[in-house]
């Protein structure tokens, strides 16, 4: 197989859209032939603005089945979600991901993370006044054009006067979720009931505490495996504790069901087009 050309560009959030937006990237993989890539499940949302091609992606079992659900986009919208998302491609992908906060979602979309979970949309859908970047971007010709148009654009229409606050237990309990607490412990920490806090939690993203607590786990485990693969072969059983998992075969058995593929699978077939991207 030929090596992967790949070139990704990370923007400086600026200071009015940190809270809401953790890292934009733009992007250009050319791998050479058709094929797909596993979308991983995120504590945050996907804004995905497509350059040169439109994107589509969707819902898949495996890796053979091709995503139903949404046709070919050049702006979509994933959810917060607990299973792979399939990303297809002619042979090359170039564009810009934003990843948001649920805050950034209200702040920035106008709309509610929870009416998202486990959703892939097409941009306009969520928001019309963001049809004109969505051009933008597709006509873009360098990165840093596509990213200046991403930020200017996001700047624009981010109206965090008018959005509806967090409730501080929630915004609280997502942080340590993230940082890996259990669930009994932030339910605790913020004097809620279990079944209150799963209640607002998923009021508010979509996903009960427990399933975004093993999204977070995913997560770590995930951009620890890219670090570790960096600077040689990693051990997946030092990644699994450091995760906060029990053992090596909890977080295989974790990622089969959250990701559909193994750590070492996901090594093998997609650390190449991922090494030196978004969430790293």
């Amino acid at each position: 197989m030929t090596s992967p050309l790949l070139s990704y560009v990370r923007a400086d959030v600026p200071q009015q859209l940190r809270g809401y937006v953790t890292a934009v990237v733009a992007y250009d993989v050319e791998v050479g032939a058709p094929g797909s890539h596993v979308g991983m499940p995120s504590t945050a949302l996907t804004l995905q603005l497509a350059s040169g091609r439109p994107l589509r992606a969707g819902w898949a079992a495996d890796e053979d089945a091709d995503p139903v659900g949404v046709p070919a986009l050049w702006g979509m919208l994933s959810g917060l979600h607990d299973r792979p998302a399939r990303i297809v491609h002619d042979g090359r992908m170039t564009g810009v991901e934003v990843s948001l906060t649920p805050l950034g979602v209200r702040a920035v979309l106008g709309t509610c993370a929870s009416d998202l979970a486990g959703h892939i949309v097409a941009l306009g859908e969520v928001d019309r006044s963001l049809e004109a970047l969505v051009e933008q971007v597709a006509l873009s010709t360098t990165p840093r054009q596509r990213i200046e148009h991403t930020v200017r654009g996001l700047l624009a229409v981010a109206r965090p006067d008018a959005t509806e606050p967090t409730r501080p237990e929630v915004g609280f309990a997502l942080a340590r979720l993230t940082r890996g607490a259990r669930v009994d412990d932030v339910a605790a920490e913020t004097g809620l009931s279990r079944r209150h806090l799963t209640t607002l939690v998923k009021a508010e993203t979509g996903l009960a505490p427990k399933t975004y607590h093993r999204v977070a786990r995913l997560q770590r485990s995930c951009s620890d495996l890219k670090r570790s693969a960096r600077h040689g072969r990693p051990s997946l059983a030092a990644v699994a504790v450091r995760a906060g998992y029990t053992d090596q075969a909890h977080m295989t058995r974790d990622w089969t069901e959250l990701a559909g593929v193994t750590p070492s699978r996901w090594l093998r077939h997609e650390f190449p087009f991922v090494q030196d991207g978004a969430g790293a």
